[in-house]
């Protein structure tokens, strides 16, 4: 009887199993504030510039190649090599692709029908040359090897 009366009498349990709950508390507020600023991040947060200047493709830019129908680009991080045949107007679907090869390796092809690009597609590229084709709606552009 004494239980009952002490929970009537204001308490709410909390006291009691307070230690044994802080920590899980405090790892569901983690979790919730890493979802929270992974979204933002995906979503646009503030660290996301003019849409034409955002790349999907991880590392620095290393060449671009214009064409009649758009551009190539290339980047390249430590050790993998990327590329995309980016549009110079979004518009109807029409064919695209982009291959990059690195020396001694077989080509990656990302081709298709699509409004704006083709691509990513990223080979694997430490010390190595890659060489790098793209083409939109018939129009090409080619590098040759680079990043030797």
């Amino acid at each position: 009887m004494t239980r009952a009366t002490d929970k009537s009498a204001g308490t709410t349990g909390s006291e009691d199993d307070g230690p044994a709950r802080r920590p899980r508390r405090a790892l569901v507020r983690t979790v919730v504030l890493s979802v929270a600023a992974a979204l933002g991040l995906v979503l646009g947060g503030p660290a996301v510039g003019p849409a034409g200047a955002v790349s999907v493709c991880a590392g620095r830019p290393a060449k671009t190649v214009s064409f009649g129908t758009g551009e190539l680009r290339v980047y390249k991080s430590r050790a993998y090599a990327c590329a995309l045949a980016v549009a110079k107007k979004s518009g109807p679907r029409r064919t695209m692709s982009v291959t990059i090869q690195a020396r001694g390796g077989q080509p990656v092809t990302d081709r298709g029908r699509y409004t704006k690009q083709a691509g990513p597609v990223t080979v694997h590229a430490l010390n190595r040359c890659v060489r790098v084709t793209g083409t939109i709606s018939g129009k090409s552009g080619s590098t040759g090897w680079i990043l030797c």
